[in-house]
């Protein structure tokens, strides 16, 4: 029995190994449906080679677990081909117990899915908890399912309960998966990071480089405006040439957004004039698109920022989250709370939304998903949440809004 566990764990291993080899830097959709099919395969391995055969004909196997994983994390879509599998399967291993099996994975399968949504939304400890306490009702449901077949359970039974298989399995097999999913999330953030600092970097250089000699251009240009040795013509193309000036002036000022805190604006506030200054000054823009704002302010956690860059950051989700709404309108909710030594804005819209794909590309230099959109809004966003040690979480779906949550650590 212990090489069959043994065995059965080593099938379970299989989609593991081969998302960590193949898989765990990728995001297209496609990939999921392939570690699908080595689950089902893992499943299948499990069914060919039980860890017990009863004498009545019901086979003991691990393969509930791949499945409990994926309905949880994958819900309905993605376990239903599991289910296929496993019933297929086990019809054609015959034998006694395929319409128990049938029954009882059916049973799983419209339970353990529901689960999926609130599943998502925990942490990594609730997650494993909420997993081994699947597992663990999963093995109740089983033995029951044997009580209506037999008068009495006998030692070997009793042995499925008291080895806790499933639920000790899932624990290792969670933790596992959640090791991974940490490790993805903080490669990412790292890279993130690294790529906001380059930018900021290079803003600050590029910026301060052009300024120089505009700002020399710009003074010798007044000065030869004010001369009366040039003619009227003269004076009219030196006046063009300022004003171009003036909007390089404020394309360089943008590129410093990207750069580091200036210490002349940096303040000790806890948000609330910034985020009513940017409410006042947005909400004209939401009005001529019949978006209603929805404004509450709950915090008294202060902490050092600079004003001008977080106003910015602020403004531009407020707009983005407008401009979702245009076409239909809505309103805009805009909330800041704080939570033990966090300071945690929302920001939610109930425009057209976006994929999970289209989430993943945020804050990346030139990803928009407007037509006229560059993306460099989002990225000085994301850029400057980093400089205050923040995070940024995104929850959409397609045509259901988005919800915008910066945390910062005060």
């Amino acid at each position: 029995m212990i090489e069959s566990l043994l065995l059965n764990f080593l099938f379970l291993l299989f989609p593991v190994v081969i998302f960590l080899i193949f898989f765990e830097n990728r995001i297209q959709n496609y990939y999921k449906y392939i570690l699908i099919l080595f689950s089902a395969i893992s499943m299948v391995l499990c069914m060919e080679y039980p860890i017990i055969k009863l004498k009545i004909g019901f086979i003991f196997d691990l393969r509930y677990i791949p499945f409990l994983l994926v309905a949880l994390f994958g819900g309905y879509k993605y376990t239903f081909p599991l289910y296929i599998v496993l019933n297929v399967y086990r019809f054609i291993i015959g034998g006694k117990g395929i319409i128990q099996s049938l029954v009882f994975s059916t049973v799983i399968f419209i339970l353990v899915p529901l689960l999926s949504k609130i599943f998502l939304k925990q942490n990594s400890k609730k997650r494993i908890l909420i997993a081994a306490f699947a597992a663990f009702l999963t093995m109740v449901l089983y033995l029951i399912s044997l009580v209506s077949f037999l008068p009495a359970l006998n030692r070997e039974h009793w042995i499925l309960t008291t080895m806790s298989t499933h639920v000790a399995l899932m624990v290792i097999f969670m933790i596992l998966v959640e090791k991974i999913i940490a490790n993805k999330n903080n490669r990412e953030s790292f890279l993130h990071s690294e790529r906001l600092h380059v930018i900021s970097e290079l803003s600050a250089s590029i910026s301060h480089e052009i300024r120089n000699p505009l700002t020399v251009t710009n003074g010798f240009l007044q000065l030869l405006n004010k001369s009366e040795r040039v003619t009227t013509e003269d004076k009219r193309y030196i006046e063009l040439s300022l004003l171009e000036l003036q909007c390089l002036e404020k394309i360089v000022s943008d590129f410093l957004a990207f750069a580091q805190p200036q210490s002349e604006n940096m303040i000790y506030s806890n948000l609330k004039d910034e985020t009513e200054y940017v409410k006042n000054i947005i909400t004209p823009y939401a009005n001529m698109h019949q978006v209603k704002i929805n404004y509450d302010f709950q915090n008294n956690l202060y902490f050092w920022f600079d004003k001008n860059q977080l106003q910015q950051c602020l403004m531009n989700l407020y707009k983005n989250g407008i401009v979702a709404m245009k076409e239909t309108g809505g309103t805009l909710f805009i909330r800041v709370s704080e939570q033990k030594k966090n300071i945690v804005i929302h920001i939610r819209d109930m425009g057209v939304g976006m994929t999970k794909e289209e989430i993943s590309y945020l804050g990346r230099p030139y990803y928009s998903t407007k037509k006229e959109g560059t993306g460099l809004g989002m990225l000085m966003v994301y850029s400057t949440i980093n400089k205050v040690n923040g995070k940024i979480e995104v929850e959409s779906e397609k045509g259901k809004g988005k919800n915008f949550t910066i945390t910062i650590p005060v």
